[in-house]
């Protein structure tokens, strides 16, 4: 029970026994009148007195709890309006956070599916390119070229103070097109095992000779010296290229080499087999 509901009680109390003190003292009156006596006009002012006094007082006391009461239920709306704003703020950081993820998420999907979309392509691409690369290994399993130095014509080569790239002009076979009449440069298309052929003639020199490059390492070397005549020189390799390998013959430092209508300065090379 609260104490406002105990004021009220006791307030209760009070006005009901207010008639009952009244009737006590009209009964103790009639008494005392017909004993001969006089009533007690004194003690039911004073009781009334007493009684309206405490009536005061409990009424002045319910005014003050009324008054409490009233404040504390203000307080109390106002603790639980706080807590329901603090709890909406709550509630729509909530939100903008999940609204924040959801954005995320979208952009995290829009980005697989690019990135998706990239790679599909860029495995397309392979997969072109790996079909052309079969096509053209295919195409190239068959590898021969043969080539002399002059196109037309007859004269000399050399001498060069150092080894020099001897590019051979007058092509009669490049199957593959993988020899290159412009530098002199055959580059393997395909990895496996290709067998070469050089040869070089000297014309009143003492001396004259080709080495075999394989890229910048010497193979092998086509070497011929004498005093008088037709010096000439040759010499063969089989050698395992990777692709993209560059095989040409070079002129021997200090020496010369000649080549007229009969094409007797050749380089030549094939495909063995492709591994």
């Amino acid at each position: 029970m609260t104490v406002i509901q105990q004021v009220s009680v006791n307030r209760m109390k009070i006005i009901m026994f207010l008639p009952l003190l009244l009737l006590v003292c009209s009964v103790s009156a009639d008494q005392t009148e017909t004993a001969g006596q006089q009533p007690c006009p004194q003690d039911f002012h004073a009781a009334l007195r007493e009684l309206t006094a405490s009536l005061a007082v409990q009424n002045e006391r319910i005014t003050v709890l009324q008054t409490e009461n009233q404040v504390l239920s203000n307080q109390g709306a106002i603790e639980q309006q706080t807590e329901i704003d603090q709890l909406k703020l709550q509630s729509k950081e909530l939100e903008a956070k999940l609204e924040s993820q959801k954005t995320e998420i979208n952009q995290l999907k829009q980005l697989s599916e690019e990135q998706a979309g990239k790679l599909k392509t860029e495995l397309q691409n392979q997969r072109t390119e790996a079909n052309q690369m079969k096509q053209q290994q295919q195409h190239v399993t068959q590898v021969a070229f043969s080539a002399s130095l002059l196109e037309q014509g007859e004269g000399y080569t050399g001498p060069f103070n150092d080894h020099t790239t001897l590019v051979f002009k007058h092509v009669v076979t490049n199957i593959g097109n993988t020899y290159n009449p412009y530098t002199g440069i055959f580059t393997a298309p395909v990895r496996g095992a290709y067998h070469f052929d050089w040869k070089v003639l000297g014309r009143d020199s003492t001396q004259t000779g080709a080495y075999l490059f394989r890229n910048e390492e010497i193979i092998f070397l086509a070497y011929e010296s004498q005093s008088s005549g037709w010096p000439s020189a040759s010499n063969g390799a089989s050698l395992l290229l990777e692709v993209g390998d560059q095989v040409s013959v070079r002129l021997w430092a200090g020496s010369r080499t000649y080549d007229n209508e009969n094409h007797q300065t050749t380089f030549s090379g094939h495909l063995i087999f492709t591994m």
